[in-house]
């Protein structure tokens, strides 16, 4: 998601940082106040690129590729549905496998593919299983929106561990501690909390919609590029608020 990080108080600005969810476009300072890209920093950033692209493919076009290939060689929608959702298992499963704990998002997400493939075996409705995404992003919606009454909202912790790769634990450190006493940050990350949670909320609604009254052939075309389109239009406010607001590294 990226990071949001101001300059103490008296440094002003860098004009050459990292807005949040961005790639480097200058080097961040080190100890000694002279710059240098450190090669490290640089391959963990192309590092979470190559992810960020291959959760797209598996997670959109896997999927939805899947549901029209199985269609197409004759499965109902419903088996197709049922089918191309079990596909994203095996990757959840091993993303947490590599990071050797269970995390939050992907281990919700596999409950709500279990629980929609076992209401839609007993109702036999292919639109039950087209509605069982709205689930996973109306619920996260209203998760990132609760952590607005926190002291630690969406945008603080998701940012952390791309501020940790950028600028190491200690500076990861530092940054989350500005919660404690820097007002305006506190400010900026709550509204960029609440943008991402009502768009995940805003997400859920037009999935639900699109799967009451859409045909069921075309909704999970329709959902990955609505989808898309929502996804767009968060990450373009997220940049330019953040350079509205010089929440630059």
């Amino acid at each position: 998601m990226g990071e949001t990080v101001s300059k103490p108080a008296g440094q002003g600005t860098d004009p050459q940082g990292t807005t949040p969810g961005s790639a480097p476009n200058g080097s961040a300072p080190n100890g000694s106040g002279q710059g240098g890209p450190a090669p490290d920093k640089d391959h963990k950033a192309r590092a979470a690129k190559r992810l960020l692209a291959r959760s797209l493919v598996l997670e959109l076009a896997l999927p939805l590729g899947g549901f029209y290939l199985l269609h197409g060689l004759g499965l109902s929608q419903w088996a197709a549905l049922l089918i191309s959702g079990l596909l994203l298992v095996p990757w959840l499963v091993l993303g947490m496998v590599r990071s050797r704990r269970i995390e939050a998002m992907p281990a919700f997400t596999l409950l709500m593919i279990a629980l929609g493939a076992l209401m839609a075996t007993v109702s036999g409705s292919p639109r039950v299983l087209l509605v069982r995404d709205s689930w996973v992003f109306g619920v996260l919606g209203l998760w990132v929106l609760g952590t607005l009454a926190t002291r630690r909202p969406f945008m603080l912790t998701a940012a952390r561990s791309i501020v940790a790769a950028k600028l190491g634990e200690a500076g990861a450190e530092e940054w989350v501690g500005r919660w404690d006493h820097d007002a305006v940050f506190r400010r900026h990350l709550r509204t960029l909390t609440a943008v991402w949670g009502l768009g995940f909320a805003a997400d859920a609604g037009i999935r639900v919609t699109l799967a009451c009254t859409l045909p069921v052939d075309v909704v999970p075309l329709v959902n990955s590029l609505q989808w898309l389109v929502v996804l767009g239009g968060l990450f373009g406010f997220h940049f330019w608020y953040v350079n509205r607001h010089g929440l630059k590294v």
